[in-house]
């Protein structure tokens, strides 16, 4: 089903966006859960989904990891699965992430799902992303806390918690309801009853995140082969000190290879077009003809994205799960990157680019769209 989202997108922008947390009442209204619990729990059991199980029972933390073969010896409290990327998996919950897209597809992380029973939590702690929790059955109460300096300790290995917080928000949430949360706020949400939460993540990568992609990128293209040089060197009276004009050389060598547009767009594109999380990529089985792909278009059938895969444009140049992408038509292709469904009407005359067509059948082939049943 289709989520219509009820939310002034500009207003939400300017007030809250990595500002302060916020609930926003009936922001889905007449909410349907688009998963079971019993679906959740099947796409935990899956070695391809990123799963957890967290349980807390007297005043002791547990964590573990999927896939998971069965969930017999779980009681009736005090416990959580968690799913991520579940919109790469189910496509009834990929649905929720849609009205999402007037923000930067190029910062959205993922759907976690999680089901708790009475009790079941993952703790208090801080996220280092922004996240639109969307409550679903049951009842959870959220309580969140001001962007303080605060102690973080592990109770497992696997949890990070925060010392207890003075809540500036703390309201039980109903069915349709959203909490967001911007970065660095302390939260903790305790249920009631069995309940489904579905969290809508948009992460920002650090400079060292950064850092080390574009490092990876120079190795993989030879980048920065200009060697350090220095034809003004004079006698040194003091020769185990590096003197700061030689540390500004080097620092020039390294920021010049940042600043060299075409490499960084290429560097940027490919970092960011790369998803965290497994794709459900099935390669078209037998492959189309693309007389067989304009076919299809021109008989009024649509083309829909695999959920979760990035396409991008980045000042014109295009990329698609984590590699470059040549267009023959660089409108239609913007149109790929624009709208997750595309048929003949919005092609227009790239139908009749034999070029694009051709382009179009590989990424079919390939599995990155496919013609909806």
């Amino acid at each position: 089903m289709a989520y219509q989202l009820n939310l002034n997108w500009p207003e939400f922008l300017e007030k809250y966006w990595q500002k302060k947390p916020v609930v926003l009442k009936n922001a889905f209204p007449n909410f349907v859960d688009p998963i079971t619990p019993d679906e959740l729990a099947g796409l935990a059991m899956e070695p391809e989904v990123s799963s957890r199980l967290v349980s807390h029972s007297d005043g002791q933390w547990q964590a573990s990891y999927g896939p998971f073969e069965h969930f017999d010896e779980l009681g009736e409290t005090g416990w959580s699965i968690l799913c991520q990327a579940v919109n790469h998996w189910h496509m009834p919950s990929a649905e929720l992430v849609r009205p999402f897209r007037v923000l930067p597809e190029w910062r959205l992380d993922d759907l976690m799902i999680s089901y708790s029973v009475p009790g079941g939590g993952v703790g208090p702690h801080i996220d280092n992303y922004d996240v639109f929790i969307i409550q679903g059955m049951g009842r959870r109460r959220w309580r969140v806390g001001d962007a303080l300096p605060m102690r973080q300790f592990c109770p497992h290995p696997a949890l990070l918690h925060v010392d207890p917080f003075e809540p500036i928000i703390d309201e039980e949430m109903e069915p349709g309801d959203i909490l967001y949360i911007p970065p660095g706020f302390p939260h903790d949400g305790f249920t009631y009853e069995d309940t489904l939460n579905y969290s809508v993540g948009f992460r920002g990568p650090n400079g060292r995140d950064f850092l080390s992609g574009f490092a990876d990128y120079a190795l993989e293209n030879d980048l920065g082969g200009v060697h350090y040089a220095d034809p003004d060197l004079t006698v040194r009276q003091h020769a185990g000190r590096v003197e700061g004009y030689e540390l500004d050389r080097v620092r020039d060598m390294m920021i010049d290879m940042l600043k060299q547009p075409e490499d960084f767009k290429q560097w940027f594109g490919r970092f960011v077009s790369t998803p965290r999380h497994e794709l459900d990529i099935a390669p078209a089985e037998p492959p189309y003809a693309p007389e067989e792909v304009r076919e299809a278009l021109l008989n009024g059938e649509t083309l829909t994205r695999l959920s979760g895969l990035r396409v991008l444009n980045v000042e014109g140049s295009f990329f698609i799960n984590g590699e470059a992408y040549a267009p023959a038509d660089a409108r239609a292709t913007d149109l790929l990157s624009r709208y997750t469904e595309v048929d003949a009407l919005l092609l227009g005359e790239a139908l009749d680019n034999p070029a694009f067509i051709a382009g179009l059948t590989g990424l079919i082939t390939q599995g990155y769209w496919y013609f909806a049943e």
